[in-house]
């Protein structure tokens, strides 16, 4: 029974490869075997499954996708080095979503990115654009693994290699001596491959505890539904008797809560198993029930309202359609106020904060502002003492001193900068603002 076990695994691993175009012997390879062994270290094994078992419901959409493409579903393992199947990350330079695209090669495949919306975010869209990009790369360099190389490296990165290397056989081109391929590149591919051959361990899955993902693709996925603007996600979420958060992790790629104002329609997903609830039971909300409703009263303006609720005016003005900022006496304004649109905005109308420069520290900032990095950490929601330069932090206001001008009814930064002979640059500059909204009693320093 033993032998037969190996044997199965054994086909299953050479399948594995040759779905990436490799050549079986690169089983025997020493540096892909250092690979899966650190993969298997208990803290990595742990996160594979916690990765694994997290995308339980959109793993089988992923691969039915790759399938229809043409695309081995193995390149799953892909999206698994990336992302983690994270559809919330963002590396440091700004690629998102499962997929890891960049703005600029998101939206050449086809990704829409505003501030409502990212496409890179969203599991189903963002994986027909990268079947199509690594459609085209193999279409390019006949291979699936040249192919996930240029998606690491860059096309103009892999030719070259080939191009001195004088082949693009696998042995050749992850050569530790000759580095034809940045290191980065060399591990990456090592990487999809380990994470493949963990997949598809049927012994490592059965003696660890995680059996019930070899059956993963029978198990429940995903259902598209189409919303109405500005639906609330979290009315969907108690309709379907689901958590916000599960169905909130479902659809990152709305920026907000709610369904973008300007679409008449919005991709949303759900378990597969709430589609009969969701048909059953949903019906579209007049949005005055769900959301804020401002009546404008007599020298109110867009800005003013914004300020008042803590909401961009652009995102009222647009919420609301309307072509002008002209507002009448007495007409009534729906407010789209929801957890993560104020904390998106919440440095926009903090009345003092601070922007981390090279250097600071959390002690240092509560010395100058005379608090406590306790007090600090609390304001801003931190969870450590790690700041990165160019972070903004609110603070506590600093006491007045005689170089403290208080802002008072009909103040603007302009009137103020002219009265001490200052720029309104200079004076922003001083106040760590970076806005020019003020506020009656706000204090300001000016020399």
């Amino acid at each position: 029974m033993a032998g037969l076990e190996f044997e199965s695994n054994h086909n299953k691993q050479i399948m594995l490869l040759q779905a990436f175009d490799v050549d079986p012997n690169y089983l025997h390879d020493e540096h892909l075997n250092e690979m899966l062994q650190s993969k298997k270290a208990p803290d990595s094994y742990r996160h594979f499954y916690n990765a694994m078992q997290s995308a339980r419901l959109y793993i089988p959409t992923i691969k039915k996708i790759l399938y229809k493409a043409d695309v081995p579903p193995e390149f799953i393992y892909l999206a698994m080095a990336e992302s983690s199947f994270a559809t919330k990350a963002l590396s440091n330079k700004k690629a998102a979503g499962i997929w890891q695209f960049m703005p600029a090669t998101g939206r050449q495949y086809g990704l829409h990115i505003d501030d409502y919306l990212d496409e890179r975010r969203d599991p189903i869209k963002s994986t027909e654009a990268a079947a199509r990009y690594l459609s085209r790369l193999h279409d390019k360099f006949d291979k699936w693994y040249l192919a996930a190389m240029a998606y690491n490296c860059g096309e103009g990165c892999v030719e070259r290699a080939i191009e001195k290397a004088g082949s693009d056989d696998i042995f050749t081109l992850l050569d530790e001596e000759k580095k034809y391929l940045p290191l980065e590149t060399r591990n990456y591919l090592r990487k999809i491959l380990a994470f493949g051959l963990m997949g598809i361990d049927e012994n490592d899955m059965s003696s660890s505890g995680h059996s019930y993902l070899m059956n993963r693709a029978s198990l429940n996925s995903i259902a598209t539904i189409s919303l109405p603007k500005g639906e609330k996600i979290s009315r969907v979420a108690e309709i379907l008797g689901i958590d916000k958060e599960q169905m909130q992790k479902l659809n990152r790629h709305l920026t907000y809560e709610f369904v973008p104002p300007f679409s008449s329609s919005c991709n949303v997903y759900i378990p597969y198993d709430k589609l009969n609830t969701f048909k059953q039971n949903y019906k579209p909300c007049d949005l005055k029930q769900i959301y804020l409703v401002h009546v404008v009263r007599p020298g109110e303006n867009l800005s003013k309202i914004g300020a008042k609720y803590k909401v961009p005016y652009k995102i009222i003005k647009e919420f609301n359609h309307l072509k002008s900022n002209y507002l009448r006496v007495s007409q009534k304004l729906i407010i789209p106020t929801t957890p993560a649109l104020l904390d998106k905005y919440k440095f926009h109308y903090a009345r003092n904060t601070y922007v981390v420069r090279p250097g600071d520290t959390l002690l240092g900032i509560a010395k100058r502002y005379r608090t406590s990095v306790k007090k600090i950490k609390r304001m801003n929601d931190k969870k450590s003492d790690v700041l990165h330069v160019g972070e903004r932090l609110i603070v506590p206001p600093l006491p007045l001193k005689k170089n403290r001008y208080t802002v008072k009814r009909g103040d603007n930064l302009s009137s103020i900068a002219r009265r001490y002979n200052v720029s309104v640059r200079t004076l922003k500059r001083r106040n760590n603002k970076h806005s020019d909204v003020i506020r009656i009693g706000e204090k300001l320093r000016v020399y």
